[in-house]
């Protein structure tokens, strides 16, 4: 039997990147889906999965309550319960500690670490009712970080910590909630990063150098690892970060 069959994934962010390789392996592994973004491209996305499961898009903006509880309603009715939630929608941040200012702090909070919250919140429900998972999307930065990302790290590390605390508080309840933290990943985030760097060519030669494994990761690479801690397969694991890196997290700078 294939690791989702039978089971009900909603999946933030999931118009491209990560979010949209989840939701692509949820299909690969016999499950049905339901893609939230603020993206409507996230509409198209859930069309091309349609047409080999069952896949439905809600648009919602992970920061306002309203619009969470709207669209998990509609997943819900649409798939006809949850076993699995994956927040992934995420931003990136640049900004300097004394420059920014309080909207700024809140606008990178409210993605990072209030809409997986918000998320959990609403579906954590029909979580318990058929004892299902949550799996967090964590960065490599909640441990180890770069300069100008200010406060991208906090936000990420504030996540590991709802990851356990969510996963202590439902563990009676048989629900399981986990977290994976990708390095250098192949997607839209990394490639706006790049793109501010004075040579964007000979960042991405270092960004490869510094890796053990000698390149970026795929998304895909990380859809299987989140598929995994969605399924039966992981069902002793609750409360672990699973870091999905290439290896880079194990090295020291040279």
């Amino acid at each position: 039997m294939s690791a989702l069959a039978g089971k009900a994934v909603l999946v933030t962010g999931a118009a491209r990147g990560i979010g949209a390789a989840v939701a692509e392996a949820v299909v690969q592994a016999d499950g049905a889906v339901a893609l939230l973004d603020v993206d409507p491209a996230g509409e198209g996305v859930a069309a091309r999965l349609a047409e080999h499961a069952e896949a439905h898009f809600f648009r919602c903006d992970v920061r306002a309550i309203e619009e969470v509880d709207r669209a998990v309603a509609h997943a819900i009715d649409a798939l006809g319960g949850l076993d699995g939630l994956v927040n992934n929608a995420g931003v990136n941040a640049y900004f300097d500690a004394v420059e920014m200012d309080e909207d700024d702090w809140d606008s990178v909070f409210a993605v990072d670490l209030k809409a997986p919250w918000l998320l959990a919140r609403a579906a954590l429900p029909t979580l318990v009712e058929r004892k299902g998972a949550i799996v967090n999307m964590s960065s490599i930065q909640a441990q180890l970080t770069l300069r100008g990302f200010f406060p991208y790290a906090a936000a990420k590390a504030g996540l590991e910590g709802l990851t356990r605390s969510l996963a202590l508080e439902y563990a009676p309840h048989g629900v399981r909630v986990n977290a994976v933290a990708p390095g250098y990943t192949d997607t839209y985030l990394v490639q706006e990063w790049l793109m501010q760097q004075a040579d964007p060519e000979r960042a991405l030669d270092g960004v490869r150098a510094a890796i053990p494994l000698g390149r970026l990761v795929d998304p895909a690479e990380v859809a299987a690892v989140v598929v995994f801690l969605l399924s039966d397969r992981a069902s002793a694991m609750t409360g672990a970060t699973v870091a999905v890196d290439g290896g880079i997290g194990v090295r020291f700078a040279t």
